[in-house]
């Protein structure tokens, strides 16, 4: 592969491992904040006895849950993409010595 499209696709790699880190960051932020939610919400559920606090707690906690399988797919993508960018790496480092 040549030199120059190993560098375009090590640098988008990086532009891509970047804003998923961001986004990983911001969704940890938000995944904390739902939990508390989730948690005091179904303390409230305990506490009042009624079907309508019990459906706040399911639905607070179904948000918590969602949000956690997308932190989930993130951590997924960036590891595949530190794998990816690792092994490009390591044929950019295989040519140069081949030389």
């Amino acid at each position: 592969m040549a030199r120059s499209i190993l560098e375009r696709r090590l640098v988008d790699i990086s532009e891509r491992l970047k804003r998923l880190r961001a986004e990983l960051g911001v969704n940890e932020e938000q995944l904390l904040f739902l939990e508390d939610e989730a948690e005091d919400a179904r303390l409230r559920g305990l506490m009042a006895e009624t079907p309508l606090a019990e459906a706040v707690a399911r639905d607070a906690r179904r948000h918590a849950d969602t949000l956690a399988r997308h932190r989930d797919g993130l951590v997924l993508s960036i590891a595949d993409l530190a794998r990816e960018q690792d092994a490009l790496l390591d044929r950019m480092a295989a040519e140069l010595s081949a030389r």
